[in-house]
């Protein structure tokens, strides 16, 4: 466990240099700040806190920014250290390959967690300020931090995968941006054309799970859907009440695609020749 703790600090220090952790709790502040300046509208028709609207526009819009932001950490991870030759070096210390990969994805997911602790903590106090000290809505704030941060390990594990796969960075870098645009947007074409042409024969219990088997959709699912007063905001309350499923079930599909692609990058690593 020294040794992956080790190794995290190693990667924090690394993005601390890169600049890469000022650069996401800017723009996770940046997203956050001005969905603030700009909810005032429906907060007076809706009658929903601050905090409320919040989450209903930072849902739609994280699910575009943290698995990119996770894949430019994560997709070099692996093959750039064989590009610039430091693999063997690392492994030629008392540490295992499961203890680098572990090592190197904690630290990332530090960061990921970091820059929303700071960038939406600190937005969601200024709502709450601005509120004078409304606190409606902020389970549902939290919550969406928490599964902001989920995401972010998702996209993270599926980095690492491609990382483990290739043998070059630019070829990580084609694979890894190819993922995010399949991911958010290519995905969600397809579904759309299913519904479309399934019609009435696509039951709600077919559509849910196609929703579920995307970590996006179940991460828009978990914030959009799980919580009343959101679901009011993003127009979502009948689609809330007809779905019925509890948090869990979301939760439990974006923690499956953070382990499995995580295992089976250990099992490929533990295999690759150095």
């Amino acid at each position: 466990m020294r040794a992956i703790l080790i190794l995290a600090e190693k990667e924090i220090r690394d993005g601390l240099r890169n600049r890469w952790v000022l650069g996401t709790i800017l723009s996770f502040a940046g997203l956050a700040l001005s969905l603030a300046f700009l909810g005032s509208v429906p907060v007076g028709t809706t009658r929903a806190g601050e905090l409320t609207v919040a989450v209903a526009g930072l849902s739609s819009l994280t699910v575009y920014l943290m698995p990119l932001i996770a894949l430019m950490l994560s997709y070099d991870a692996l093959v750039g250290e064989f590009e610039r030759g430091t693999m063997l070096l690392l492994l030629s210390y008392p540490v295992t390959r499961r203890q680098v990969v572990l090592g190197k994805f904690l630290g990332h997911l530090v960061i990921l967690a970091v820059a929303v602790t700071v960038g939406y903590g600190g937005a969601g106090l200024f709502l709450v300020w601005s509120a004078g000290g409304e606190l409606g809505g902020l389970g549902a704030y939290l919550a969406m931090m928490a599964s902001s941060v989920l995401l972010g390990g998702v996209f993270l594990a599926l980095g690492y995968l491609v990382s483990v796969l290739v043998r070059e960075r630019s070829a990580a870098a084609g694979w890894a941006l190819g993922l995010w645009l399949f991911a958010v947007v290519l995905y969600d074409l397809a579904l759309l054309a299913v519904v479309v042409a399934g019609g009435d024969a696509l039951e709600a219990g077919g559509f849910l799970a196609l929703l579920l088997a995307s970590p996006t959709d179940a991460y828009r699912v978990l914030n959009l859907i799980g919580d009343e007063a959101v679901a009011a905001v993003a127009g979502l309350a009948g689609a809330a009440a007809e779905a019925g499923i509890e948090a869990s079930v979301p939760v439990l599909a974006m923690a499956a695609w953070l382990v499995l692609p995580l295992a089976v990058t250990l099992l490929l690593f533990q295999r690759r020749d150095l």
